[in-house]
Order: structure tokens, then C-alpha cells, then sequence
């Protein structure tokens, strides 16, 4: 689903930042989805990944 992945960087193009819960509502994606379209973006130095705690959030790179 590149789409979903597309969204994402939008949303995170237009906020300067995206949680997990904010890529649930955006997309109406599961959240094993999301992790799975995560973790290729960070591999693919499309986003940087930062955790604080049990939070996590995404960025551009």
C-alpha cells in the first residue's frame, strides 16, 4: 500500500511530526500495518523515529 505510506508523509509534511495514533485516524490502517510502513520509511531515511517513554513519533528526515 505505497498510498498509506504517502499519507503518512503528508500528514507529517503538514505537522512537523505524526504519533501512531495520529496515522490510526488519518488512515483507518491497524496498527501492525502502520508499524510495518513505519519501520520501511525509517529504512528507507524517508522519516527519523524518536521515542520519549511509552511515546513514540515520527519526523521528517
Amino acid at each position: 500500500m505505497p498510498g498509506l505510506s504517502l499519507q503518512i508523509l503528508e500528514f507529517t509534511r503538514e505537522h512537523g511530526r505524526v504519533t501512531m495514533g495520529e496515522a490510526i485516524r488519518l488512515t483507518g490502517a491497524s496498527r501492525n500495518t502502520l508499524k510495518q510502513h513505519f519501520r520501511s520509511m525509517v529504512a528507507r531515511g524517508s522519516v527519523n523515529r524518536h521515542v520519549s517513554g511509552r511515546s513514540v513519533w515520527y519526523e521528517l528526515r
